[in-house]
């Protein structure tokens, strides 16, 4: 099977098991949650096995979804996939939007702040109820939780492999 693609969109994050007969608990990431989680729906796992999955049923539960697939039969091989990133190629109808941004585009990249001043580097993206932040790992260890909105970081250079910061006072401070 193959792998996702490099610009596959997260459309769902597997949260955990629900129930005996592998059902996933899902939050989804994506406008489009009936077409994406549509029975016949093959959705790429991220770094998992199975690399595939096969939506056999879906409903809502909350704001989140409980989803079906082909390839999980049990609790255990659900348990297996907890925390999972579930991926698609774009839809015809979801234009690229140039201020959206997967997971593992920013990891990695290097922070600084509007003047040059490095900061540290981008390791994980932490999706919360209030939004995005991103763990930013800073030399010595520690570690920053920066709020990924546009007036903290008014620029995602994925050429230049750089986030550029403009933290209000205090932000990063240990």
């Amino acid at each position: 099977m193959s792998s996702p693609a490099a610009d596959d969109r997260v459309v769902g994050r597997v949260v955990k098991a629900h129930g005996l007969r592998g059902e996933l608990v899902v939050e989804p990431r994506t406008d489009h949650v009936d077409a994406r989680f549509a029975p016949g729906a093959v959705l790429s796992v991220r770094g998992r096995t199975p690399a595939t999955v096969t939506v056999t049923a879906a409903r809502r539960h909350g704001d989140r979804l409980l989803v079906a697939v082909e390839e999980v039969a049990d609790r255990d091989g659900a348990e297996a996939l907890r925390a999972a990133e579930l991926t698609a190629p774009a839809l015809s109808e979801e234009p690229e939007d140039p201020d959206e941004f997967h997971d593992h585009q920013l990891e990695g990249l290097a922070a600084v702040l509007l003047d040059g001043t490095p900061v540290g580097t981008v390791t994980a993206v932490v999706h919360g109820v209030g939004g995005e932040l991103l763990a930013v790992a800073r030399p010595g260890g520690d570690e920053a939780l920066v709020p990924f909105v546009t007036a903290i970081v008014p620029e995602v250079d994925l050429d230049g492999g750089r986030v550029l910061l403009d933290p209000p006072e205090g932000l990063l401070d240990v």
